[in-house]
């Protein structure tokens, strides 16, 4: 198996984590508010990869420091403008305009960073946000204040994605997701003493939430992404990580009981159309310039 397949799969396991996450994430909004989550989640990943790594943040660089802190800084404020889009939109607004990162990826990559945006990652990213908008949009009535910082959380995320794959080659991938959370988690504590919501409720059926998302959702999904990165292309994440509403649809279904409909189908098969467009370029490219290289003689 290459390294790029390895990459593609590890990906896939943290859209399956994080399609789970939704059905977490709401359990646990019953019992905290979303800035107390955001704290507590990072928190306890740090907390956690911090005892199990700590041997490597003692021997990991100041660029590795620097790194983190500017990776961890990007993520919380994608979070941190989710959330707040989300008090002021709808779920369905908050889900697909936070997946419109897909789309925002390759041309920031191309903008900023001479990246060649080619026509299979530009179709394969519009079928993508094509399918999530089926799947997430029930109504669509205009632009407001919710949904722009929405926008600006997506913008965050695909800067999280972009620099993950630049800042990755070459460093400690367990030092640098280390620090990446722990600077979140500083910020969530910062956020939420600002706000006064650090009390913490005594309900202990909540923590379970807590615990899975703090454990599974964000110390084990992104420890999985960083290290898949390494293999992958900023496009090709973004759109195999947009495959996060397949199994979120999927979840909802199987603990939710919420039923399946034609729409989510067509949904997910245009995300799966989108992955599959880039997926086999790369394969049809490889293929020919095996054909090429043939010496056919006489």
């Amino acid at each position: 198996m290459t390294d790029r397949r390895k990459g593609q799969i590890g990906l896939i396991f943290v859209t399956m984590i994080w399609g789970s996450g939704f059905v977490v994430s709401a359990i646990s909004l019953e019992y905290f508010s979303p800035y107390q989550i955001l704290t507590l989640r990072f928190l306890l990943a740090f907390i956690l990869m911090g005892a199990l790594f700590f041997s490597q943040l003692k021997h990991a660089g100041k660029k590795t420091y620097l790194k983190g802190i500017g990776l961890g800084s990007i993520l919380y404020l994608a979070f941190l403008f989710q959330t707040v889009g989300l008090v002021y939109t709808t779920p369905s607004k908050n889900a697909f305009l936070t997946a419109f990162n897909v789309v925002l990826v390759p041309f920031i990559g191309a903008l900023f960073f001479r990246r060649k945006v080619t026509a299979p990652a530009i179709i394969g990213a519009l079928l993508s946000i094509s399918g999530i908008a089926v799947i997430s949009l029930n109504d669509f009535h205009g632009i407001n204040f919710g949904d722009l910082l929405t926008l600006v959380c997506a913008l965050f995320f695909a800067l999280q994605i972009i620099f993950t794959n630049r800042f990755v080659l070459g460093e400690n991938i367990y030092a640098l997701t280390t620090i990446q959370m722990g600077t979140a988690a500083v910020l969530g504590v910062i956020v939420s003493l600002a706000r006064g919501e650090f009390t913490l409720p005594s309900a202990g059926e909540g923590y379970y939430s807590i615990l899975y998302l703090g454990v599974i959702s964000t110390m084990l999904a992104f420890l999985v992404q960083t290290a898949s990165q390494q293999f992958t292309k900023e496009t090709e994440t973004a759109i195999i990580l947009s495959m996060e509403a397949v199994f979120g649809m999927v979840a909802s279904a199987l603990f939710l009981k919420e039923a399946i409909t034609l729409r989510m189908l067509i949904g997910a098969a245009l995300i799966l159309a989108g992955v599959l467009i880039v997926e086999l370029k790369p394969k049809k490219e490889k293929m020919n310039q095996s054909f090429g290289n043939l010496d056919i003689r006489d």
